[in-house]
Parts: structure tokens; C-alpha cells; sequence
């Protein structure tokens, strides 16, 4: 069972109350004889070191400690009742059943605060055995009773409130933490799209350079123009990213982006309006032809490659074929860019399609709804 936290303010008026009562009483002097004066100090001290136990209770502690604590605030009370001339320190009982709720929980507050009343009414039965045929004697019971269940009610009111409050604090640190791990998946699934693709780019030009260089010296030139090439692709797209983190609005249209990611001898053809899209949806679409064209330039070995992307009123659809290799596309050959691919449509409300075999080639079809995203690509 968890601990909970005391509402001081409860105790504090009932002290204050006490307080005000009590020292009033003495200085009207309104009891039958004069009151010494080192009973009033000594009913000040009491409440003052009730007080004090408050402050020491609210510091926290095990089970054993609070109840130490509950036990000692018993003989407090009972030490201000006995120096109180006015009788108004009775009250403070309905204090130990209050401060009980929020520690040891509802039973526990029941039984103490059941105690109280039969200690009332013991002590009635010792004092006055017709106590019942008093009026002042019952008006005492009848408001022990009442304040006993408005203190309690209080205190399961303030239980309830700072249970929600820890379970709204839990579930913030869960949606922090889920939060946490999404913008993860998300910066992997950057790093691999953008920065993977250039990189597997520059390295397959520079293997390629590397085998040239000593009998096609121009053709080696090339492969090294077209490495630099994709090293300055790169860095625009860090400068993208960054842009899209300051949630800067895209400088480039989608068919300017694709037309730079082809190469000669890769088909590229775009059809339809952009506008109406957002710019997540078109993200997707980017990244998914960013993908089918390295794996159709590293591991397919294709010869030929087209990207046919048509923007249509209600989706849009991108194709990428290439006439290589093939793979088994459930296989373990379906790695991290195909995952990244299929969770990027998923987010913003499409699907991937992928249709290849060993010796076939590859068709990857990606399908988007304009302004169906869901969460952030």
C-alpha cells in the first residue's frame, strides 16, 4: 500500500482553533476557578509540539516510523486534553483516524477512529453513568461523530487526489519514455535513409574508381565526380534534416528531390500535383524511392531502374522497378531500410508492396493517402 501525504492545512486549523479557544477561555477566565497559568503554557506546548510532529511526519518514513509517530501524536493529544480547562482540545482526536487514512489506509482509519468513540464513551460511562440523559454529554458524541466522518471523507478525498495525481505523474514519464524511444526509431530510421544511401553511394563509386583507375583513367574520374557528387547530396540532406528538426517549411519541391537521387541510365517519371500534400506524406514517398534505388544500385546490380510516381486526388503511388537480381523479399535479405520503409507508411496511413524472386528483378510499390497521415514521418 502506498504512503500518502497528510493535508496539513486540516491539522493546522484544528490546532489554531484549539488554540484560540483554549487561551481565551483562560483569559476571561470563564471556568469555575482560576486557571494556573502553567496549564495554559503547558497547553500551548502541546500544540506546539504537535505541530512539530506534523513537520517530522510529513518528512516520510517506513511503516513502523509513522506508526511511532501515530502512537506518540496519541499521547500528545491526550497530555492537551487533560491541561485543556476549556474541553475544545477533544476534537484533536478525529486527527488520529485522519493522518491513519492516508498512511495505513481506510480499515485502519475505521478502527481508530471507532476507538475514539468508545473511548468517549468509556470515559462517560466512569464520569457520568446517565451521561445519555445530558444534553452537553450527547451534543460531544454527536460531534465527535460528525467530525469524524468529515475527516474522514477528507482525508479519502485527498487519498484519491494524490493517487490520480502519482498515476498522471507515471503515465507522463511513460508517454516521456515511449516518446524517447519513437524519436529513436526515428533518428535511426534518418541515419539509415539519408546518410546510408549517400555513404553506400560513395562507396560503391569509389570501388569502382579504385578498379578503373589504371586502365579507364576517365571512366575512374567519373566514379570519383560521381562520389563527390553524392558526398554534396549528403550533406543537403543533413541540412534538410536540420530544417525539418527548426520546423523550417521544405525548400524543394518532391520532383526536384527525385530527379536529383536518379542517375543516368534511371528512368524517372512524375505525374500529378504535390499540393495537398503534407510534407510528411511526401517524406515518405522521398525516403521509400531513396531506398528501392540503392538497393537497386548496390545489391540488385540492375542495369535499368525506373521511378514512376503518380500524385493522384485522393493517393499517391510509387513504383520502383529495376531488372536485377531478385531477393526473397521475407527473407533475411529484407533488412533495416525495408523495415524503416514499412514503418514510415504505416505512420502517415500507407502501405508497401513489394513483388521480387531471386532472377526477377524488383518491384516495390509504395502507397500514400493525401492527408491520411497519422502520426510524425
Amino acid at each position: 500500500m502506498a504512503v500518502y501525504v497528510p493535508v496539513r492545512r486540516v491539522s493546522l486549523l484544528l490546532y489554531g482553533a484549539v488554540l484560540a479557544g483554549g487561551l481565551y477561555h483562560a483569559a476571561a477566565d470563564l471556568g469555575p476557578g482560576r486557571q494556573p497559568h502553567w496549564r495554559t503554557v503547558a497547553f500551548a506546548a502541546g500544540l506546539a509540539a504537535l505541530v512539530a510532529l506534523d513537520e517530522v511526519e510529513r518528512r516520510g518514513g517506513t511503516r513502523a516510523r509513522h506508526a511511532v509517530l501515530l502512537a506518540a501524536r496519541c499521547v500528545l493529544i491526550a497530555a492537551v486534553v487533560a491541561v485543556d480547562a476549556s474541553e475544545l482540545a477533544q476534537v484533536l482526536y478525529v486527527l488520529l483516524p485522519f493522518n491513519a487514512y492516508f498512511v495505513f489506509g481506510r480499515g485502519v482509519a475505521l478502527l481508530l477512529g471507532a476507538l475514539c468513540v468508545a473511548a468517549l464513551l468509556a470515559g462517560y460511562a466512569v464520569d457520568a453513568p446517565e451521561w445519555y440523559r445530558d444534553q452537553e454529554h450527547v451534543s460531544d458524541l454527536l460531534m465527535l461523530c460528525v467530525g469524524l466522518v468529515l475527516t474522514l471523507a477528507m482525508a479519502a478525498v485527498a487519498v484519491g487526489e494524490q493517487r490520480a495525481r502519482r498515476a498522471l505523474e507515471e503515465y507522463a514519464a511513460r508517454v516521456a519514455e515511449l516518446s524517447a524511444a519513437s524519436e529513436r526509431i526515428r533518428l535511426a530510421r534518418e541515419i539509415h535513409d539519408s546518410l546510408g544511401h549517400h555513404l553506400t553511394a560513395v562507396s560503391v563509386q569509389l570501388e569502382l574508381a579504385s578498379e578503373l583507375s589504371g586502365r579507364d583513367t576517365e571512366s575512374a574520374r567519373r566514379a570519383v565526380d560521381e562520389a563527390r557528387l553524392s558526398v554534396k547530396r549528403a550533406l543537403g540532406d543533413v541540412r534538410q534534416s536540420v530544417r525539418t528538426l527548426r520546423g523550417d517549411k521544405p525548400g524543394t519541391s518532391l520532383k526536384s528531390a527525385l530527379a536529383d537521387l536518379t542517375r543516368a541510365g534511371e528512368s524517372l517519371e512524375v505525374s500529378g500535383s504535390e499540393h495537398g500534400y503534407e510534407a510528411r506524406e511526401l517524406r515518405v514517398l522521398y525516403r521509400a524511392a531513396q531506398e528501392g534505388l540503392t538497393n537497386a544500385r548496390r545489391h540488385a546490380r540492375a542495369a535499368h531502374v525506373t521511378v514512376a510516381l503518380r500524385l493522384g486526388e485522393d493517393a499517391a503511388r510509387l513504383v520502383v522497378t529495376d531488372d536485377g537480381c531478385g531477393f526473397v523479399p521475407d527473407g533475411a535479405s529484407a533488412g533495416y531500410g525495408l523495415l524503416g520503409m514499412r514503418e514510415r507508411a504505416h505512420l502517415v496511413g500507407g502501405n508497401v508492396d513489394i513483388d521480387s524472386a531471386p532472377g526477377a528483378g524488383t518491384r516495390l510499390t509504395v502507397t500514400v493517402p493525401r492527408g491520411g497521415g497519422g502520426g510524425a514521418g
